[in-house]
């Protein structure tokens, strides 16, 4: 039976152990769309039994699902990676009424979960052992790969989806089950919806469970409890903190995607054309509502006036509007408070003697009361400690900072606790690799700017920006764990 994933179908149960089943409290969690401020759908706000129940269910389906045929797993996440596919219409309407997110967001989406889910599809027939010699005469090594068993996810809101998959789909297919408790102001697309489609990818039940509801009444219920095996977190550093303190009282493993204040440095001698094309992208698409965005730009002096004036003329031209208009690529903030925490910084930079090149206010639209639209938005004479450069600002905002020389820029680039992703553009290719390696941060992107995410390849953040790692094989890592069995051949001789 084709399931209904329009924002008009009815998301008001929670789904636990394959059931579509109403919370134990009455409380509802009501669902706004940022584009036109309305509320278009409201969800359970699970309580404390509910969690209890998913779990339950989840350790119970677990320990049947890790002895299901290789072929079992990888057939369930091949099928879910092909629903996304004849469901991208769908699932791309649901981001833009939920999420805020336009066209480009929505597509890009359901391009990363598609991909990976088709990589996790291939992690059954590759949990492989291994076979060792010993030091013991007559004794065999053994050291078999296993599932975690209950794994914990909590996606964020900005891109819902993928983020919340990107734990999902390799947990599922190592064997292990999921309790999923998505963020509140995306608990469709970061929850519901990868419910019904794993129900219609013919997902035995118990395996994905999800529970929605507000992190304050619920989280520590989630992350603390005792079957969770490992912790899959992406958000905010200080939560995060906050995440691992609680999962580290069971002594939970964590992969926790946290802040980021990625740069992106320009040298003198870099393609400014090039420099800047990467830099639009990356500091606006999705509002800049994305971990790895530019949060900092790094431009050499020499160029640093062309850049600032060629980044104001391509931020001026860039459409903004709706989530639902086709042509948007800059699309309302998630909600007031982002907001207004975006606007403050931008303000307080202006205050410690910044120029507004360009933005800096929120955008008037039709029917809208309190529009959650912020023009994209310029700022020149910036330094590093400014308010806008040295807090991750997640908007559509792209302070522009000065350096002399390279040794600089990294000094600069390293001045942050934070080390998620970053991109460089250099003279040369040569120039711009010596650079990366120099630079403290998890990911660094040559001749490009630092979104990017390919399930093929690994993906990790240093200091403050988490632990852990997720893509490729890492995350099969990460969701499996290793147990050494030996055989003794022969009569062992002991010393006594």
């Amino acid at each position: 039976m084709t399931p209904e994933l329009s924002i008009e179908a009815d998301w008001n149960s929670l789904y636990i152990d394959g059931e579509w089943t109403p919370s134990e409290s009455d409380e509802e969690i009501a669902v706004e769309d940022p584009s036109t401020r309305e509320e278009v759908a409201r969800v359970p706000a699970a309580t404390e039994g509910d969690v209890e129940a998913a779990y339950e269910a989840a350790a119970d389906a677990q320990k049947e699902w890790q002895e299901a045929p290789p072929i079992e797993r990888e057939q369930v996440a091949q099928q879910f990676a092909q629903l996304l596919g004849e469901y991208e219409d769908e699932i791309t309407d649901l981001l833009a009424h939920e999420a805020g997110g336009g066209p480009i967001m929505g597509e890009t989406s359901v391009s990363i979960a598609s991909d990976q889910a088709a990589e996790a599809a291939t992690f059954p027939r590759r949990m492989k052992g291994e076979q060792i010699s010993s030091n013991v005469p007559g004794k065999e090594n053994f050291v078999r790969r296993e599932p975690q068993g209950v794994i914990t996810v909590i996606s964020p809101w900005n891109f819902p989806l993928n983020l919340s998959g990107r734990a999902i789909a390799p947990a599922l297919a190592t064997g292990n089950a999921v309790v999923l408790k998505p963020a509140s102001n995306t608990p469709i697309t970061g929850g519901l919806l990868m419910a019904k489609l794993y129900e219609e990818a013919g997902l035995p039940d118990g395996l994905l469970n999800v529970v929605t509801g507000h992190g304050s009444e619920i989280g520590d219920a989630v992350v603390g409890h005792a079957e969770s095996d490992l912790v899959a977190f992406t958000g905010s550093t200080p939560v995060g903190r906050g995440v691992a303190s609680t999962a580290g009282e069971n002594l939970s493993e964590l992969a926790l995607e946290l802040g980021g204040n990625n740069a992106h440095i320009v040298t003198a001698d870099a393609d400014l054309e090039a420099a800047v094309d990467s830099a639009v992208f990356g500091s606006f698409v999705h509002q800049g509502q994305v971990c790895i965005s530019i949060n900092r730009h790094l431009v050499h002096e020499d160029v640093y006036d062309e850049y600032v004036d060629r980044l104001t003329e391509r931020a001026e031209s860039l459409p903004t509007g709706s989530a639902h208009e086709e042509d948007t690529v800059v699309a309302p903030i998630i909600d007031e408070s982002q907001r207004d925490e975006m606007l403050e910084y931008v303000e307080e930079t202006i205050d410690q003697g910044a120029t507004l090149e360009t933005g800096g206010e929120t955008v008037p639209m039709d029917g809208v009361e309190d529009s959650l639209l912020v023009a994209p938005t310029v700022i020149s004479d910036a330094t590093n400690d400014m308010a806008a450069a040295c807090n991750e600002h997640f908007g559509p905002i792209a302070p522009v900072i000065p350096f002399s020389d390279i040794d600089e820029a990294i000094e600069m680039h390293d001045a942050t606790q934070y080390g998620l992703s970053g991109s460089v553009h250099a003279g040369d290719i040569g120039t711009g690799m010596q650079i990366a390696e120099r630079m403290d941060t998890g990911n660094v992107h040559v001749n490009d700017q630092p979104i990017n995410d390919e399930a093929h390849v690994t993906f990790s953040g240093t200091k403050a920006s988490g632990v852990g790692t997720y893509n490729s094989t890492d995350i099969m890592d990460e969701v499996t764990e290793k147990k050494w069995i030996s055989v003794q051949h022969e009569k062992r001789e002991y010393p006594f």
